[in-house]
C-alpha cells in the first residue's frame, strides 16, 4: 500500500487519515454493529469476550491430565481465548474436513506446542489426538473454538462466520517427535481411512548443543509466489519459521476508500495455502500494518487473537498477540509489534502505553544473561533501516535501536518493504565496517545487522539505487533513502549502510552452529533457489 495510507476496513478516506485504530473500530461498530448476525444452530448466546472485539465463544475447554506413552501431556486452551459449549446441533461430522492446520511454540519450545486449525461448519466435540507413533494416537485433548464474525463490509461480500480451533499441549518431552491428528465426532484421525491426515512435530532440544535451521520472511499474501515460498521452506527442513508481518492481506489495499475490499475469507485461503508447511513447522507470526483489522477490536488485533495461538509471555498476550519471546537451542527470539512505535503509519502508535518497550528491555537483558543463549534475533514488520519504497521508520529507530545495541542483538529481521536488503553491521546508525557477501561479523565488536526480508510473495517494490547482490555486485559508496519522522514526513537523505539489495521474491535460511565459537550462517535465497547473499555472525 502507499506509504501514507492507513488500513481501515472501509472507513471513508476523509476520516481514515486522522483516525487511530480505536477510533476506526468505534466508527465501524456504530456503522455496522446493528446489522443482524447469523446464529449458529442452537448455539450459546453470543457475547464479546476480548475487549469488546467480536471474538465469539463457541468452544470446549481443554482437557487436563491427559496421559500418553510419552509422559503426561497437559492439554489446555492457549492464551487469549475463550471457552463455552459447542452448539448442540451440528452437521454430520463425517462430511466436515478440518483444514488450515498450523503450529506455534508455547513459551518453552522444548515442552509446549500449540496446534490450531479450522472447520467450515459447526461440529460436535472437536479434539486433537496425539502420540509418539502414527499408529498410536491414544492421547486425546478437547479443543477450544474461537468463533470470529465479520459483517458484510462491502455490498458485494457476504458476512462470514469462521471457526478457529486450538489446543495447547504442555509437558512434552524435549527433542521428541510427536504425531497428531485433528478431528471431531464423525471425523476420527486415528481411523484407517483418515491416516493421511496425521502429521508430526518435534519439540526443541533440551539444550543448545545441536545445530538447526530456521527460516524467515514477511509480506506473503495469497498468490502463486507465496505458495512457492512454502515448498522452498520445506527444502531447508527448518525447526521453525518467522513471519515478519503483513500476513495474508485480507485488507489488500488499505486506501481508506469505499472501494476497499476487506474479505475475511482471504484468511481461509491463506491458512490452507501455508498448511503443507505450517502443519509440521511452527509458524511464528507478528503483526504488520495490514494486520490491523479495525472491525474486530479497538486495537485491531481481535482477529489475530482468534486465528493464532502464540507464546503468552509478552506484556499483554490478549491485547498484543504479536509480542512474545522464546528460546530454541542457543538462539533467543523476540517478536515485536512495530505498529506501536511507527512514525509512518500511526494508527496504533502508543497502543501498549510503553509496556512493549519496557518488556523488550527486560527480555533482552534476561536472554543476554541466559547461559545457554549465544544469539539474539529480533523480528518485526516496519523497517529500522531500509532504502526501498517505505524507507526507514524513525519511530522504530528512536524507541528500540539503542536497546538492540546495548544488549548486542545479533540480527534484526523486518518486512514491510517487498524486497531483500541487508545492512552492514551498525552502531549509532552508522556502519562500522563493510560486510560483503561471504563475510563474517562479530556483533560485540561490529554491531547489529538489519535485514529487510519482505519478498515473501506480495507484489514487489523497488530501490532508488541499483540492485547489488551475490553474482550481481553493483556497490555504491552511498545510496538515497528516506526516514519517517514524528511529524509523519519522509526526510530524504543518503546512507552508507545499504550493502545488499535484491528486487525479487526471496527468503532467509539461518543455520545456528553451537560450539566453542558459535556461529549463525545467514543465507538469502531467491525463489529460483539461487543464493543472493550469505554471511556469518560469529561470537568469540
Amino acid at each position: 500500500m502507499a506509504a501514507n495510507d492507513l488500513p481501515d476496513l472501509g472507513v471513508p478516506a476523509r476520516l481514515a487519515a486522522r483516525l487511530s485504530m480505536a477510533e476506526q473500530h468505534a466508527y465501524l461498530r456504530e456503522k455496522l454493529g446493528r446489522r443482524p448476525r447469523p446464529v449458529l444452530p442452537n448455539g450459546p448466546t453470543r457475547r464479546r469476550v476480548l475487549r469488546g472485539g467480536g471474538l465469539l465463544a463457541a468452544g470446549a475447554a481443554g482437557a487436563a491430565g491427559l496421559r500418553a506413552d510419552a509422559g503426561v501431556l497437559r492439554g489446555g486452551s492457549a492464551p487469549g481465548g475463550s471457552t463455552a459449549l459447542l452448539p448442540r446441533t451440528a452437521v454430520d461430522g463425517a462430511l466436515v474436513a478440518p483444514f488450515g492446520r498450523h503450529l506455534a511454540f508455547g513459551a518453552d519450545p522444548a515442552s509446549q506446542m500449540r496446534i490450531s486449525w479450522q472447520v467450515p461448519l459447526p461440529v460436535r466435540r472437536p479434539y486433537l489426538r496425539v502420540g509418539t507413533a502414527p499408529w498410536d494416537l491414544g492421547g486425546r485433548v478437547a479443543a477450544e473454538v474461537r468463533a470470529l464474525y465479520t459483517p458484510a463490509l462491502s455490498s458485494t461480500l457476504p458476512s462470514v462466520e469462521q471457526l478457529h480451533l486450538h489446543v495447547g499441549l504442555e509437558g512434552l518431552r524435549p527433542g521428541t517427535t510427536y504425531y497428531y491428528g485433528v478431528g471431531h465426532d464423525g471425523f476420527d484421525p486415528a481411523a484407517p481411512a483418515r491416516s493421511h491426515t496425521v502429521d508430526s512435530f518435534t519439540t526443541a532440544p533440551a539444550d543448545g548443543t545441536r545445530p538447526f535451521v530456521f527460516t524467515a520472511f514477511g509480506d506473503q499474501g495469497v498468490s502463486p509466489g507465496a505458495r512457492t515460498a512454502g515448498r522452498l521452506l520445506l527444502d531447508r527442513d527448518p525447526a521453525f519459521h518467522l513471519h515478519a508481518g503483513d500476513i495474508c492481506y485480507a485488507d489488500g489495499t488499505g486506501h481508506g476508500a469505499d472501494s476497499d475490499r476487506y474479505d475475511a475469507r482471504t484468511w481461509d485461503r491463506f491458512l490452507a495455502q501455508i498448511e503443507p508447511v505450517a502443519r509440521r513447522v511452527p509458524w511464528m507470526v507478528t503483526t504488520g500494518n495490514h494486520d490491523m483489522e479495525a472491525w474486530y477490536s479497538p486495537d485491531g488485533y481481535g482477529g489475530q487473537t482468534a486465528r493464532w495461538s502464540l507464546p503468552g509471555d509478552g506484556p499483554d498476550p490478549e491485547r498484543a498477540p504479536g509480542i512474545y519471546s522464546f528460546v530454541y537451542g542457543n538462539v533467543g527470539v523476540l517478536a515485536l509489534d512495530a505498529n506501536d512505535v511507527s512514525y509512518e503509519i500511526p494508527a496504533n502508535r502508543g497502543c501498549t502505553g510503553g509496556a512493549q518497550t519496557r518488556w523488550l528491555e527486560r527480555t533482552l537483558e534476561r536472554l543476554r544473561a541466559h547461559r545457554g543463549v549465544d544469539f539474539l534475533v529480533v523480528f518485526f514488520h516496519h523497517c529500522a533501516y531500509s532504502t526501498a519504497t517505505h524507507g526507514s521508520d524513525g519511530g522504530v529507530r528512536e524507541r528500540w535501536v539503542t536497546l538492540f545495541e546495548r544488549h548486542h542483538v545479533d540480527l534484526v529481521v523486518n518486512g514491510h518493504n517487498h524486497v531483500y536488503e541487508r545492512t552492514d553491521p551498525l552502531r549509532g546508525g552508522r556502519p562500522t565496517r563493510a560486510l560483503r557477501s561471504g563475510g563474517t561479523t562479530d556483533p560485540d565488536a561490529d554491531g547489529t545487522v538489519y535485514i529487510t526480508a519482505g519478498g515473501g510473495g506480495r507484489e514487489l517494490y523497488g530501490f532508488r539505487a541499483p540492485d547489488s547482490h551475490e553474482g550481481h555486485v553493483r556497490e555504491r559508496d552511498s545510496v538515497p533513502g528516506i526516514r519517517w519522522t514524528g511529524e509523519r514526513t519522509a526526510e530524504r537523505d543518503r546512507v552508507e549502510w545499504s550493502r545488499v539489495r535484491y528486487t525479487g521474491f526471496s527468503f532467509l535460511a539461518v543455520e545456528s552452529r553451537p560450539g566453542p565459537r558459535p556461529a549463525l550462517s545467514v543465507t538469502a535465497l531467491a525463489h529460483s533457489g539461487r543464493r543472493i547473499d550469505h554471511f556469518a555472525v560469529r561470537r568469540s
